[in-house]
């Protein structure tokens, strides 16, 4: 009579063991010990690069703080210690952020003023809203979320409020950045060849 062997419990990984694999685990996220793969269309990477730029022109002159563009990753999360977040792009003000934190190794341990999710067209609702219930219980101010597809954004706050903008709607930093103003359509703008 054979015995019958369990098969073995797979290993749940670490955030040293993201920092391990190749370019540091970019484009993945460690979610409850489990890689998630982040897909972004051309067309997200290409928002979200302008909603860096926009937000880079915008505190940059004044000095407010950091902008990073997608691939930086964060270790924040009170909830998840052993969670791995990737925001599109994410907005620090400068005094939540030293120069020796900057500098630091490895994951980043604050949690980000704004953060930028750019929605791809094989996004799933509830992974989007759990990332977005993340960043909040975390201590984001504000959560943007945009839509390529449909050229809209939504807010979300620590206060539990959010609201929807659509191209034509200007919108705001507040609470975070008051003085920042953006039409929405431009982070949806896409580049034109000139007319020769």
């Amino acid at each position: 009579m054979s015995a019958v062997m369990a098969a073995p419990e797979s290993r749940k990984l670490t955030p040293e063991d993201l920092l391990l694999l190749p370019d540091q685990g970019k484009g993945l996220e460690l979610v409850d010990g489990e890689l998630k793969e982040l897909n972004m269309s051309f067309l997200s990477s290409f928002c979200a690069g302008r909603v860096s730029m926009e937000l880079a022109k915008s505190v940059e002159q004044q000095r407010l703080g950091w902008v990073t563009p997608e691939g930086a990753s964060y270790r924040c999360f009170p909830d998840n210690p052993k969670d791995v977040r990737r925001a599109d792009t994410a907005f620090h003000l400068l005094s939540r952020v030293t120069e020796e934190q900057a500098r630091a190794e490895g994951h980043c341990t604050v949690v980000p003023d704004i953060v930028v999710e750019v929605v791809s067209p094989n996004d799933l609702g509830c992974e989007l809203e759990r990332k977005r219930i993340d960043w909040l219980e975390a201590g984001a101010k504000v959560i943007w979320e945009l839509y390529p597809e449909t050229q809209t954004l939504s807010a979300y706050f620590l206060d539990g409020s959010n609201h929807r903008f659509d191209s034509a709607d200007t919108l705001t930093g507040a609470p975070v950045l008051p003085d920042f103003r953006v039409l929405v359509g431009d982070f949806f703008r896409l580049p034109t060849a000139s007319a020769s």
